[in-house]
């Protein structure tokens, strides 16, 4: 029986779906097929129900090569990055779902050692092989047409796909610090990202602007996004230190200073608060959770896609979403400050 199910399904995969059969099935015309596949509009939605479910039950994949033939259209967008390590994995996937969605292949290209250096957008553009090309940190800000190329560029990754812009704002670092001040603590200590990243810089600034406008004691150590640095931060604290809230760069700072605290005697958060940025799931199943901020990448990828999608199509875009790309999320790791705590155990004890 299992063997009869195996050949069953390898001729299916054989002999792939036409874009008759859908039209059969669905009970249209393939000029209609055609056209809903382009997105062109002007359907009744009942009728794109119908395409859409028939597409769905025959499994049918548009031939990209035939398409392009008749039309001079790829099918194709380019994702260039300026470099295939450290991507920002959740926007790209976002991105390339919305592009799927919309019928296209999408073909991720890294710039390491390509001629051009930080143009090298313009040369895949040039190719004639893409509809489209998105971008991060390597193309105009403004989105363009080249030639019969469409070009747009996510702006907020620099060219060593560092944040900046909307999603290096640190806002969310001066609501983090209101928030433990209405719990009660008045001593902060901010274990700060790199001072080459614009969102650390950002965060550290907010953090000390906050703490000055509300009067309150906030102390600053470098750190280097890493949880090492977190935990050293809080090993070095005297015994008698006053600071009951850390503000940590990102999320594996903050695990390194809930490390420290509890092996130096502490409770999170009964007798130290720790707020982290990120939303890593290590600080999600952590003990407590972590409090911490969602960077909403996924809404960047999707729009940036949006975008692209419009122009090549001629369309007009949708206006991006006003919204913060951040949402605090507090979590167990955080409390009031303990009205009497244990005296920290000095580092090495």
């Amino acid at each position: 029986m299992t063997g009869e199910t195996v050949r069953t399904a390898g001729a299916a995969q054989a002999k792939r779906a036409t874009i008759y059969e859908v039209a059969t099935l669905a009970g249209v015309s393939h000029q209609t097929v055609s056209r809903y596949l382009r997105g062109n509009g002007g359907l009744r939605p009942d009728t794109s129900e119908r395409v859409e479910a028939a597409i769905e039950q025959l499994n049918y994949r548009p031939n990209l090569v035939a398409r392009s033939m008749r039309t001079r259209r790829t099918g194709r967008i380019a994702l260039l990055v300026p470099s295939t390590t450290g991507l920002p994995l959740r926007l790209i996937a976002a991105a390339m779902s919305v592009a799927h969605d919309a019928g296209y292949a999408v073909d991720l290209i890294g710039r390491e050692g390509a001629r051009g250096g930080a143009d090298h957008w313009q040369e895949v553009a040039d190719s004639g092989e893409f509809e489209g090309v998105l971008a991060l940190g390597s193309a105009p800000h403004t989105p363009q047409a080249t030639g019969a190329t469409a070009v747009v560029a996510v702006s907020n990754y620099d060219e060593d796909l560092h944040t900046r812009g909307a999603l290096a704002d640190g806002a969310a670092c001066g609501q983090i610090v209101r928030f433990l001040a209405d719990l009660g603590h008045r001593h902060f200590l901010h274990v700060s990202g790199p001072a080459d990243y614009a969102s650390a810089r950002n965060r550290q600034q907010t953090f000390l602007d906050t703490t000055a406008e509300l009067g309150l004691s906030g102390t600053v150590v470098a750190g280097n996004w890493k949880g090492q640095s977190g935990h050293d931060a809080v090993m070095a604290l005297p015994a008698d230190t006053p600071i009951t809230a850390v503000v940590a760069g990102n999320d594996h700072t903050a695990l390194g200073a809930m490390r420290a605290a509890v092996e130096r005697g502490w409770r999170i958060p009964r007798d130290l608060s720790v707020f982290g940025w990120d939303n890593h799931d290590c600080g999600r199943y952590s003990t407590p959770s972590l409090s911490t901020v969602v960077n909403d990448v996924e809404r960047q990828g999707r729009e940036a896609a949006t975008r692209l999608i419009a122009l090549i199509r001629g369309e007009a875009p949708p206006p991006p979403d006003p919204r913060s790309l951040h949402t605090f999320l507090p979590r167990e790791s955080v409390g009031p400050p303990p009205a009497r705590r244990r005296r920290l155990r000095p580092p090495h004890a």
